[in-house]
Parts: structure tokens; sequence; C-alpha cells
């Protein structure tokens, strides 16, 4: 067992406007066993961090894994082994970017969740939603307005994201299995989207009762509901009926976002991948009408940041990119880093995610008990959000449950 003595480590986490003074950090075993000013061991190996800061392994809270293309409709059509390889290597380079855990919100499985654990190549934890729910027409269903085949209800393929069910026993049931199934949480699609065909933004989709009965399965299981939403209207009434994780939430307007707030609920902007979708969509394979879409929700994305924010909303870091628009992951960072202080955006990807995971204290902070998921970076991200993208480039060492992932030298 490799035991470890980080010296003159600051820590930056996301509770502090400045790091931390410096400290020592031991881990032994793949966990951090303490935090001190002075730690004896006579067996461990000490690694002077004098002038880099010290972070928790970092949380994208909204991804898909085996989004390997943005043409999602045809994603679902892959066959399983491709869109395995490609989720490994999506996987591998999210943590080379220092995102020692992601939570997938729709499409990726437990029997990937176990190839994680048993392939020799490093990804990060995976907190997984299995196949998200959506309804006949909404997103999801990629079918187009003029193909009526039948869709799939059970042996649903490796690349889509997720399945349909229409009525509240129909939607029982689909919860039901993603949580046999080994789903962290459910996912459900509540509003229009970008990627799908027959849904426009505004589309509400699933009725109160089918909400309803989700967020009963799910709190049956012990566990809650995410839901995709663009809109105040959706989002007031998913709130309303329960549902815990609001992912997007682009066009949502101050009494609604108080109310979610009130309510304990979290919020999961993903401003990045609107930019990216604008800018690169159409030549990594996004429909046209797709593209045509994006414009409604992209523009109000930074304002909502400002209106959640003066709520008290519980904002958590997320990216949802897809295919080649993934290598912009970290961006995210930056563009919330024109609206919100430093400290802020980094706790989005640190305690704040840990919360919503329902994994407080495991990981998203250094401390006695968590996981030694850490990253080491180059100068202070509170002065320089940057630092925390370019693939890695400013992070010497990454490690994942005491393990190094990567370790180049210290200069």
């Amino acid at each position: 067992m490799t035991t470890i003595i980080f010296e003159n480590a600051r820590i930056v986490d996301g509770t502090g406007d400045r790091p931390s003074e410096p400290v020592q950090v031991l881990i032994e075993g793949g966990f951090i066993r303490e935090v001190g000013n002075k730690i004896t061991s006579n067996a461990a190996q000490r690694i002077d961090l004098a002038g880099k800061t010290l972070m928790p392994g970092l949380i994208d809270a909204h991804v898909h894994v085996v989004a390997s293309t943005a043409d999602l409709g045809q994603n679902g059509l892959l066959p399983d082994a491709l869109i395995t390889v490609r989720a490994f290597k999506l996987m591998g380079e999210m943590l080379a970017r220092g995102f020692t855990t992601v939570r997938d919100v729709g499409g990726a499985t437990s029997g990937l969740v176990a190839a994680t654990l048993e392939a020799a190549w490093p990804t990060p934890r995976l907190n997984i939603s299995g196949k998200a729910l959506a309804q006949t027409g909404g997103h999801c269903d990629y079918r187009g307005p003029y193909n009526d085949d039948p869709v799939r209800t059970r042996g649903f393929a490796l690349g889509a994201l997720g399945r349909i069910c229409d009525g509240a026993p129909e939607v029982r049931k689909a919860a039901r299995e993603e949580l046999k199934s080994g789903a962290n949480f459910i996912k459900i699609m509540a509003n229009g989207g970008v990627s799908s065909p027959t849904d426009p933004i505004h589309f509400l989709g699933f009725s109160r009762e089918e909400i309803i009965a989700t967020v009963e399965e799910a709190e049956n299981a012990g566990t809650y509901v995410s839901a995709h939403l663009y809109t105040d209207q959706a989002i007031r009434r998913a709130v309303e009926c329960g549902v815990h994780s609001l992912e997007h939430c682009n066009l949502i307007g101050s009494e609604t976002a108080k109310f979610a707030a009130e309510k304990g609920a979290f919020a999961v902007p993903t401003l990045v991948t609107y930019d990216k979708l604008s800018s690169e969509g159409p030549a990594m394979g996004l429909p046209a009408a797709s593209v045509a879409k994006v414009d409604d929700v992209r523009l109000a994305g930074m304002e909502s940041l400002t209106i959640m924010r003066d709520a008290g909303l519980q904002i958590a870091y997320g990216s949802d990119l897809l295919g080649g628009m993934h290598i912009h992951q970290s961006e995210e960072f930056v563009i919330r880093g024109r609206v919100l202080p430093a400290m802020e955006v980094i706790a989005s990807a640190t305690h704040i995610a840990a919360r919503l995971l329902r994994m407080e204290g495991k990981i998203g902070t250094i401390a006695p008990g968590a996981f030694a998921d850490l990253i080491v970076v180059d100068g202070n991200p509170l002065d320089d959000l940057s630092l925390l993208t370019r693939q890695g480039q400013h992070m010497p060492l990454i490690m994942k449950a005491g393990r190094f992932v990567k370790q180049t030298a210290l200069t």
C-alpha cells in the first residue's frame, strides 16, 4: 500500500476566496487519512507542492459518456462494441482534464460502470441514471415526424441516451427497471430539446401524473429525479412535482428560482454546450433543425446564472457536450467566471456537486475519510480559472483513489 504525504499544500476547494495556509495531506489506501500542519510517517513518500495548488478532483454533474457523435439518433444505432471503445476514450480524456467523478444523465449503463471497474484503463468515477425516460415525440424520440416504427421496450442499445414510456404505469415500470439495473438516480425529459426532431423548446412532454409517479418511484428507492428543463413554466412544474435536479435551466425566472431554492433543489447549467453546438454542431453532425433551436436557449444562459445565484439556488457544474465537442468540457469554468466569482464556480465542481451526487464527504473535498481524488494545479485558479482548462495542461499531478493517473515533474 502506497503512502504519500503532500507537503506545503495550499488547498482550493470552493469554500474560501483564497488558498488555505500550507498544510500536509496524508494519502493511504486510496483515502485521505489526515490533513494537518505536521504529519509524521517514516514510510510515506513526500511530495513538495510549494508554489502549487491542491484541489479535490473535479466533478462534472452533466455528461453523456456514450455520446460519441452530435447526431444522437445515429449514435443510438451504432454497435455497442464501438460505443464502448469510444466511451472509454471520452472518459479517459475527462480524467486527464482533472474530472475524477462524472454524473452521466442518460445513456451509460451499469454494465459500462462494471467495465470501468475491471478495465486497465483509468476512468472517472461514474454516477449514472441509466437510460433517461422520455415520451413519444419528446426529447430522446429521434424517429422524426414521418417514422412510425414501434419504439423499443427492452434491449436498448448502449448508444441510446433514453427510452420511451407513456402513461404513469409505463413510467413506473421504466423507472423500476432502471433502478433494478443499477441507476443511482432517475432522469426524465420534461421539456423540449435541441437534439431531437419533433419537440420545440416549449414542449412539456410528461404529464404531472407521470412526473409525480417517477418521483415516487425514485423516492421509494431512496434517490431522486433529475429533469431536462429549459423554460420557466417547465421548471416550476417539475419542482412542484418533486423533481430535485434541474438540468440546463436557461430560461428560468427569478420567482421560480427562489421557489426551487426553497425546495432544496439543485440546478445544473450547461452553458458551454450551446456555445459549441452553435459554432461546431453542424460540422459534428448536428442536424440543421437542431442547430436552429440552439439560439433559443443559448442567449439567455448567462442571465440565468445571475438569476439562480441571487435566488440562493444551489448550482452544480455541468457540460453536456457531444461527440468531438467534449474537448471543451473545462471551458464551462471560464464561461461561468464571466458572471460568478471564481470561488463559486469552483464550488460548483467540488462540494456542491458532491452534495447533488449524495457523496458529500467522499468526493469534492480534501478531508479525512474522503477518496484520495486530487489534482495539483500550477498557480492559483481563484485568480485564473483558465488554469483548469487546456486539457489538463496546468495539472502536473492527477490522482484517483490514491493512484496517480498523471504524474509529471514538478517545477
